[in-house]
């Protein structure tokens, strides 16, 4: 009974070190630092300085209503433009006789 737990541990302890690449100490050590670290560039950072940017085009905005211009294009009216067939607000006017 008493080998039963060991044999066990010893598989889960085989498992999770084939699930981690095999590397055993340091090699595993730095590459789980390696991997960190380029997550880090390339999902945390950018979300971060989003918000941060973020934050502060809210605060420019709050601070003064009169200065601070959304830059975004507008977006046409599809049935103006002719993408959408209908009627394309024309308005005629006839002269009154």
């Amino acid at each position: 009974m008493g080998s039963d737990w060991r044999g066990s541990m010893g598989k889960v302890r085989s498992f999770v070190g084939k699930s981690m690449g095999g590397l055993r100490g340091g090699q595993n050590l730095a590459s789980w630092l390696v991997a960190g670290t380029i997550a880090y560039f390339l999902w945390v950072k950018p979300a971060q300085d989003l918000k941060k940017e973020q934050e502060a085009r809210a605060l420019l905005a709050v601070a003064d209503r009169n200065q601070y211009v959304e830059k975004r294009k507008p977006i046409a009216d599809p049935q103006v433009t002719g993408l959408v067939y209908g009627n394309k607000n024309i308005t005629d006017v006839k002269p009154q006789d």
